[in-house]
């Protein structure tokens, strides 16, 4: 089976079509996926599709583009929340300095709450980071220096240097639709050079559907077309590269129970 590690099923754009977008999964072989929150105050619809169905889990937390209106000034809200059994996640979380969509200091704030929360809870912390990569390596190491914290650089769009300062700390890379664009080759190299047991699928629905789904709205089921690029990147069967994907998220994010 695949596991899409990165989604947003309570987005509007699935509304009274989730169980569809679900089903459509299963068939494609997607066992697990990982919806993911963005904001506090939406949490409670993040939560609701998470325990909607038994193979969908979720995180809690911030996006950097919310950080100015949802400012942190402590771990506390996302370990609470965190508590919840079907919360395995803190994030996603980060700084993206392309959109500065929030100032830069709140960004890097609720970051390092993220990252304290991953301490205290044992969950994996789950970054976005564009166009910021001196600052997310920068916060990474000075927060891995205070205490050890798992997690993984979502949608991996960076450089060598990001993806082996990632690696470097213990972080997981995962690779989203955009590598599967046809103007992505240097993204594919540096996937290349990723090993293969420290790489994860996602699909970021609904956004960044893979090729040949380009242009419309992605869902769980495409993160098959992800994984047979990534396949042939790394010169293994597809079967092989979903269960080392799938083996690679349940080792990262220890509180997901395996399918039945």
């Amino acid at each position: 089976m695949l596991v899409d590690s990165h989604c947003h099923l309570d987005f509007p754009d699935y509304a009274g079509t989730v169980d569809d977008v679900v089903a459509r999964a299963r068939a494609a072989g997607v066992g697990t996926c990982l919806t993911i929150g963005t904001e506090l105050k939406r949490f409670d619809g993040v939560r609701a599709v998470a325990e909607k169905f038994a193979d969908v889990w979720c995180s809690v937390g911030v996006h950097p583009h919310e950080s100015e209106k949802e400012l942190l000034d402590s771990s506390a809200a996302l370990v609470e929340a965190a508590a919840h059994p079907k919360v395995v996640g803190l994030g996603e979380t980060g700084l993206d300095y392309f959109y500065e969509h929030s100032p830069r200091g709140p960004q890097q704030q609720n970051f390092r709450a993220h990252i304290q929360a991953a301490r205290q809870t044992g969950l994996p912390v789950i970054v976005h980071t564009r166009d910021a990569d001196d600052d997310t390596i920068a916060i990474l190491e000075d927060e891995m220096a205070k205490g050890v914290f798992t997690g993984l650089i979502h949608c991996f769009t960076g450089t060598r240097r990001l993806a082996d300062a990632a690696l470097g700390l213990g972080l997981y890379i995962s690779v989203s639709g955009i590598a599967t664009f046809k103007k992505s080759q240097d993204l594919r190299d540096v996937i290349a050079t990723v090993p293969l047991e420290r790489l994860l699928v996602e699909t970021d629905a609904p956004f960044l559907a893979p090729v040949p789904h380009r242009g419309k709205t992605n869902e769980p089921a495409f993160v098959v077309h992800t994984a047979a690029m990534l396949a042939e990147l790394k010169g293994i069967t597809p079967q092989e590269l979903a269960e080392a994907t799938t083996e690679n998220f349940f080792r990262l994010f220890t509180k997901v129970a395996r399918p039945i």
